[in-house]
């Protein structure tokens, strides 16, 4: 609600006004759809019966036990004043009303250029560089470093026979450097849903979630949050966690209200512009993107006749936007591609109670990076070899058209993240050969050190070969190379289930998943009991039950597939379904760091106002801050 000329109005969630008074005799008559539109309405407009004078509106309002960790943190925030920070009476304006505090922050002026964005911190990270002996600071040496391994899918091919489409696993690691405890200060962009249907728990569960990100942000990190209704608005600028700022930013989000629809691209539009238009940059940069619902509005394109959503023209350049879908009701089909589109993942939040958990995983992840702007560089070394496929997910690949060079673009790694790529080759029959070998790839990683800013070349030490005898005995297919490519299989068949369902052959779809799940339990690695097929094992059979009938499908099982196929596209966690607990069998690709940040949402309690970050502090060396 909000007020009009003397007459409360009310705002529904498609978007629509009308005077409370007037609103609330229509629903009295049994009437819970718009008049204008004729939407169905969740959040029903009602009048307070006058004998209940202390009660809480639900849209403004939880009720959260006293002992609540929340409540904890908020009894301990000073009232908000207006002259006490020169960004706070710019983006939030509170009015009390009782015990609570309304926003009225949709009615602030925002400068038209996001570049008020505070300076970065290097004074905080000059001194943390004191904290490491002379001999690392002399050195300046990279934050993360890359370990390199090479599989062949045997280790020998008879000399006169040849082989084609032979397998090569490429196995990448990314570790925290050995030389110094430190890490890349972070840029972050929170874009929240506070639309009508996050009244009530959902709202409550939002606040503390980001509560928990804001808590364990580091004085070098910045944040800033967009709500988003029908409208959006930017609450506070980029700004430093300080002591100061974290406080005043879990102000501006306990004051938020749910109200309004859905308008997701207008969210995702302000959130790029804060990025864009920032005068200032940390090394890593990032925008976590949630909603529960549809998308109530479209973007128009001119070379279309009806407009529809074009959330790729919205999507900032090298900033990826990792999309949380909360609910049976939100467009996992958008979120999904929204994250896909810039890099991100996409996670299914099933129950409500695990959007902590959910933001926990990510910013552990997030808080890690140690390698940017990754490239795998191939290189076939015999000269009649050539390159057949690169079979590397969501990334990015190229190949010269000689067929005898191609590269990975990766990106950014955090630490302790694997990625695995499998290559093909045609090996030819080498009679003429003497050799009892044969030289296939070189591999080489390009990458750069987000701290230092530097350009990093690593070389793969040794050429991968294999024996070419004249005669072989029986080979055994690596285990290494047949565990990925269970993984590769699995996610084309949850690619290609997920079609059939869209086109809707629901039965069609879970029998892709059966068959492919029973393919899987045959192979060499799964009879080993390795832990990747058991998990694609269990993961296929709960994507089948999801795909049960048509309302099970669209309550659930096009988000947890959709999820699933993020997560193994680009090779990293996302949520899926009710939890991020480790003992899930989802959990395949989970760095230690993430695992350690779960843990803390599901047993810290916020009982001090200063964090205690379980990742390394940050540092940088630069001289100076990057401009624009």
């Amino acid at each position: 609600m909000k007020p009009g000329q003397g007459h409360a109005i009310f705002t529904a969630e498609c978007s629509h006004s009308f005077h409370f008074h007037c609103i609330t005799s229509n629903v009295k008559h049994g009437n819970q759809s718009c008049p204008v539109c004729r939407a169905k309405w969740k959040e029903i407009p009602f009048q307070r019966p006058p004998d209940l004078p202390h009660e809480s509106a639900r849209v403004n309002t939880v009720n959260l036990a006293r002992d609540d960790p929340w409540m904890n943190v908020l009894r301990r925030l000073p009232r908000p004043r207006p002259d006490a920070n020169r960004h706070a009476s710019s983006f939030l304006h509170t009015t009390e009303h009782g015990n609570r505090h309304v926003s009225s922050f949709f009615h602030a002026t925002e400068p038209g250029v996001f570049d008020d964005d505070e300076l970065v911190d290097h004074q905080t990270e000059i001194s943390e560089k004191g904290l490491f002996n002379k001999e690392d600071d002399a050195d300046a040496d990279a934050v993360g470093e890359i370990d390199v391994k090479t599989y062949p899918e045997v280790s020998a091919v008879s000399r006169s026979a040849s082989h084609n489409n032979f397998t090569i696993l490429i196995h990448l690691k990314a570790l925290a450097s050995r030389r110094h405890n430190s890490r890349a200060p972070v840029d972050l962009v929170t874009v929240l849903d506070i639309s009508g249907s996050m009244a009530g728990t959902k709202l409550a569960l939002l606040k503390r979630a980001t509560g928990f990100v804001i808590q364990h942000l580091g004085p070098s990190d910045r944040l800033s949050v967009i709500a988003f209704s029908s409208t959006a608005r930017r609450l506070f600028p980029l700004r430093r966690m300080t002591d100061t700022g974290r406080r005043e930013a879990l102000q501006a989000v306990n004051g938020l209200t749910s109200n309004g629809g859905t308008n997701i691209a207008e969210g995702l539009r302000k959130g790029a512009k804060v990025m864009t238009d920032r005068k200032w940059k940390n090394p890593v940069g990032s925008i976590i993107l949630l909603s529960d619902g549809q998308d109530t509005y479209n973007i128009s394109t001119p070379s279309r006749t009806h407009p529809r959503r074009d959330y790729q023209s919205l999507l900032p350049i090298s900033i990826p936007v990792h999309a949380f879908g909360f609910g049976a009701d939100h467009d996992a089909a958008s979120m999904h591609l929204i994250s896909e589109g810039s890099g991100g993942t996409f996670s299914f939040i099933e129950a409500e109670s695990a959007i902590q958990d959910a933001f926990a995983q990510c910013i552990g992840g997030l808080l890690t990076v140690v390698v940017q702007e990754l490239q795998v560089e191939l290189q076939c070394v015999h000269p009649r070899l050539q390159l057949g496929s690169i079979k590397a997910g969501s990334y990015k690949t190229r190949m010269m058209p000689d067929s005898r060079f191609g590269s990975i673009d990766v990106g950014d790694l955090y630490v302790d993240e694997d990625r695995d790529f499998l290559v093909t080759v045609d090996i030819p029959v080498d009679d003429a050969s003497c050799d009892d070998e044969m030289s296939l790839l070189k591999v080489r990683c390009v990458y750069r050190d987000p701290i230092t800013k530097e350009s990093v070349t690593l070389e793969e030490s040794n050429e991968l070969k294999i024996q070419r005898p004249k005669i072989t005995r029986d080979l055994i297919v690596s285990l290494e190379v047949d565990r990925q490519r269970n993984r590769l299989q699995a996610a084309e068949a949850m690619a290609e289930a997920r079609a059939a369902a869209e086109g809707g052959d629901l039965a069609g779809a879970a029998s892709i998943l059966l068959r492919c799940r029973e393919v899987l339990l045959e192979t060499a690695s799964a009879q080993a009991g390795d832990q990747l097929c058991i998990t694609l094992a269990a993961e296929l059979r709960e994507m089948q039950e999801r795909m049960a009938n048509h309302r099970v499908y669209e309550a659930s099982g096009r988000a947890y597939v959709l999820s699933g196929l993020s997560s193994h596209s680009w090779q990293r966690a996302t949520t899926r379904g009710h939890s991020t607990d480790g003992a899930r069998l989802v959990q395949a690709y989970q760095t230690p760091s993430m695992v350690d940040m779960v843990t803390r949402s599901q047993t810290m309690f916020f009982g001090s106002s200063s964090p205690q970050p379980s990742v390394r502090p940050t540092r940088s060396f630069s001289g100076r801050p990057l401009a624009r």
